[in-house]
């Protein structure tokens, strides 16, 4: 819905006084805290090591998603790889890592593990020169570490063909970043009157909103919303990746935004809309956990079974997800040795029962893991 005497929320005369109804969202905000509890009481009992790993495989999700959600695709091995080594979680040989791959971490790592370290304009040069270390996005050259200058034209967000673009979104002038970003960093830092949960979604939108680089306001606008869910949990540790459930709802995402910024400065539609999505995040984890047990598990029960290291790399890859089959082609690519040697490192594994040969057919035989016997 367009205001009548305004196109985008920034115009309005009230800017930036946002608005929600409480009582519309006091139960989302209800199942968002049960799940919360629910997720961290489990990660109670697990222990140290598997809580690092829950949390290896939380922000690395986020590291991926936050870029995917761009158009941007990661290496999942490398930002694991990094993530691992800075967490200091053992995964065995390390993956390559680039310096962009590096950058994004950096922001991620940064915006959780120190949470509650104020942020400032400095701060936020700092992560938005991490995401783009050449100074270039794309091959368009931009400016790094300090707000956007509008020399080539009003800040859009635009989608479509060239000829035929559809503008979603316009954002503020240049001319007014210096006071707008000081007025929302002094809102970000300060104790408000928003309920913690109510503040990450309302940084979320308002940062993005201002849009005040020349690219990578939506991964910061999203590490920022991180920092503030952090904040509200007291804790530096993710267990759960909201960047990973926007990606998987995209779309929505987009549509959300764009009615919120051409309508009122209500925000109660999409608050209901975080809230919803960050609960749905916190359920997709308990799947995580899941699959960081089922791993712990699987190696407590062949702890006593010989391998080696190349063994240990492709089961951990299989037991971290692949996608596609494990065929003795994609065993030899993952641990880098020849065909021969990757069928002997397989017939071995069948002999003490940890693969078996998959029963779906196809051109190619495929190997999967064992069941476990249930407890």
């Amino acid at each position: 819905m367009l205001s009548g005497d305004y196109t985008y929320i920034w115009q309005a005369n009230d800017w930036p006084h946002w608005r929600y109804d409480l009582a519309a969202l006091a139960e989302a905000l209800a199942k968002v805290n049960r799940a919360q509890g629910l997720l961290l009481g489990r990660l109670v009992d697990v222990g140290m090591a598997l809580r690092s790993e829950a949390s290896l495989a939380a922000l690395t999700d986020d590291v991926v998603n936050t870029s995917e959600i761009e158009g941007e695709h990661l290496n999942v091995a490398s930002v694991r790889s990094s993530i691992a080594r800075r967490l200091g979680v053992d995964i065995g040989a390390l993956a390559p890592v680039d310096r962009h791959v590096e950058g994004v971490v950096d922001m991620v790592l940064d915006a959780t593990a120190n949470c509650h370290v104020p942020v400032s304009k400095e701060r936020l040069c700092g992560w938005h020169a991490a995401l783009f270390p050449t100074g270039y996005s794309g091959l368009s050259r931009i400016t790094v570490a300090g707000w956007r200058d509008d020399a080539a034209g009003a800040m859009q967000v635009v989608s479509g063909p060239l000829g035929r673009q559809r503008v979603h979104f316009e954002a503020p002038p240049a001319e007014r970043l210096e006071t707008e970003m000081a007025r929302f960093l002094e809102w970000l830092n300060d104790e408000t009157r928003e309920q913690p949960l109510i503040k990450a979604g309302l940084g979320h939108l308002w940062f993005v909103t201002l849009h005040p680089f020349d690219d990578g306001n939506g991964r910061i606008a999203r590490a920022i919303g991180d920092l503030l869910l952090a904040r509200a949990e007291g804790s530096s540790q993710r267990f759960y990746s909201l960047s990973a459930q926007i990606q998987r709802e995209r779309k929505a995402y987009y549509d959300i935004l764009e009615r919120t910024q051409k309508s009122t400065l209500d925000a109660t539609e999409w608050l209901a809309w975080f809230l919803a999505t960050l609960h749905r995040a916190v359920e997709q984890a308990q799947h995580t956990l899941d699959d960081v047990l089922k791993k712990a598990r699987f190696w407590r029960h062949f702890a006593g079974t010989s391998m080696n290291e190349r063994q240990v790399k492709v089961l951990n890859r299989a037991l971290d997800g692949l996608d596609g089959k494990l065929t003795n082609s994609r065993w030899a690519a993952i641990a880098k040795c020849s065909a021969d040697t990757a069928l002997r490192d397989i017939n071995e594994l069948i002999a003490h029962g940890v693969l078996r040969k998959s029963a779906a057919g196809g051109r190619s035989t495929s190997y999967e893991l064992s069941d476990l016997p249930e407890r």
